[in-house]
């Protein structure tokens, strides 16, 4: 298995941090894939970007608003994260960056990207003589 690289991420702010933090991705490969997953619930497809660059890296983005605060409401708790996250993984060379497949289903982000197949190398007898 190619081992794969992650690219550093700091965050500039604390809602950043949590945002970020809140925002974590598996990766699986498979004999035909890499498949990333994101758990990016309560995120619109809108909100959620994704993107390859040039040299193969895997960009997550997203943005999530903080709730509108009006001047009546109290809050007691606030535990959901708003802010923007990014992540981005180096694709190893396998990867077929041009066939790249992204979907949102139940708040789970999926992520495909296709590999390409190994070809196995030709081996031709040769006949001896003699």
């Amino acid at each position: 298995m190619t081992e794969a690289r992650t690219v550093a991420n700091i965050p500039s702010s604390t809602s950043e941090t949590s945002a970020f933090a809140n925002a974590r991705i598996d990766w699986k490969e498979t004999p035909e894939a890499h498949v990333f997953k994101a758990n990016l619930l309560g995120l619109k497809k809108e909100e959620v970007k994704v993107e390859v660059e040039e040299g193969g890296v895997l960009h997550i983005s997203g943005k999530r608003s903080k709730e509108q605060e009006e001047k009546n409401n109290k809050w007691h708790r606030v535990e959901r994260s708003s802010g923007k996250f990014i992540r981005r993984f180096r694709l190893p060379e396998n990867a077929k960056t041009d066939q790249v497949k992204a979907s949102i289903e139940n708040g789970v982000l999926t992520v495909t990207v296709p590999k390409e197949e190994v070809k196995k190398p030709e081996v031709k007898s040769i006949e001896i003589s003699g």
